[in-house]
């Protein structure tokens, strides 16, 4: 059941990438935070020469009394923003956060998760030119 799930994972991560090379050519962002760090995201994302974006990782919560936190603002090339479904975990768990289309620019928001609210959150910031700036 689990490498069913891996291999399904692995399929749509593939599809919305829009070819198996560019899947596996993921970008590794680094960690995003919430802002007391005791809600952590790895985050990975695929080129943003992709038809569909995808912002995947894994999600981890390291506070008794919180869950995190993860949800994505994709900027599209057209114009308008979309929010992604919010992921949230009281552990740790893998995450995939897809777009409608080309997109110019992400924000990906971690947060603690409580009572329905979410609180310390962080926004990071993805663009082109970040990545294209980066030292090689």
């Amino acid at each position: 059941m689990k490498k069913t799930l891996i291999a399904a994972g692995l399929t749509a991560l593939a599809l919305a990438a829009g070819s198996p090379a560019e899947a596996a050519a993921g970008i590794h962002w680094g960690p995003v935070k919430s802002t007391n760090g005791r809600a952590d995201a790895d985050v990975w994302i695929t080129p943003f020469t992709s038809e569909t974006f995808v912002v995947y990782g894994k999600l981890r919560d390291r506070s008794p009394s919180h869950c995190a936190y993860i949800r994505a603002r994709f900027h599209y090339a057209g114009g308008g923003t979309g929010w992604s479904r919010a992921r949230t975990t009281c552990s740790a768990t893998s995450f995939r956060l897809g777009s409608d289309g080309r997109i110019k620019r992400v924000d990906v928001k971690v947060c603690l998760y409580a009572n329905k609210k979410t609180s310390r959150c962080y926004h990071e910031k993805i663009t082109p030119e970040i990545i294209a700036n980066w030292p090689q």
